[in-house]
């Protein structure tokens, strides 16, 4: 585990992934918009593979869908969009703060496959296809149980 001083530039210590307490200085989300639980793999500008636990208690289950409960599909976009977050913090070997943070800045080709419900677990896989200045490009797939959830093209850039 690092401190907020350190740079990832370790890479053996990432492979081996990070809990929610590394999560959360590496985003600035909180509950209830925090939607990434675990980093299982995180390789500095190459890739991140990550975990969602679906708990039925969230709020938006309540309301979508009453009697039988989806995770929405937007939300399933921003849990990958969450995790090339983390994957540009630790590849740039910054923390997010009041004057640093990237911001989802675009995607293309978004693809729902199944429905995530409560007790799924969602597998994030975030690959970082290309940085052009200031825009980083990822291919992203979310799986439940080897299964292919959702994916999408997405793009990340400072703000």
């Amino acid at each position: 585990m690092t401190t907020a001083g350190q740079t990832m530039n370790e890479t053996t210590t990432l492979q081996g992934g990070f809990g929610i307490d590394e999560v959360m200085r590496r985003l600035p989300h909180r509950y209830p918009m925090l939607l990434v639980d675990r980093v299982l793999e995180c390789i500095p500008g190459e890739r991140l593979v990550a975990i969602k636990n679906v708990s039925a208690n969230e709020e938006f289950f309540a309301g979508h869908f009453p009697g039988r409960p989806v995770m929405p599909g937007v939300l399933m976009l921003e849990s990958l969009a969450q995790a090339a977050g983390i994957l540009c913090f630790v590849t740039a070997g910054i923390y997010p703060d009041e004057n640093v943070k990237f911001y989802f800045a675009g995607i293309d080709k978004a693809r729902f496959r199944r429905p995530v419900v409560p007790g799924d677990q969602l597998l994030l896989k975030i690959k970082l296809e290309r940085r052009i200045r200031t825009i980083w490009k990822f291919s992203t797939v979310a799986e439940v149980a080897g299964e292919e959830a959702c994916s999408a093209e997405m793009m990340v850039m400072p703000g």
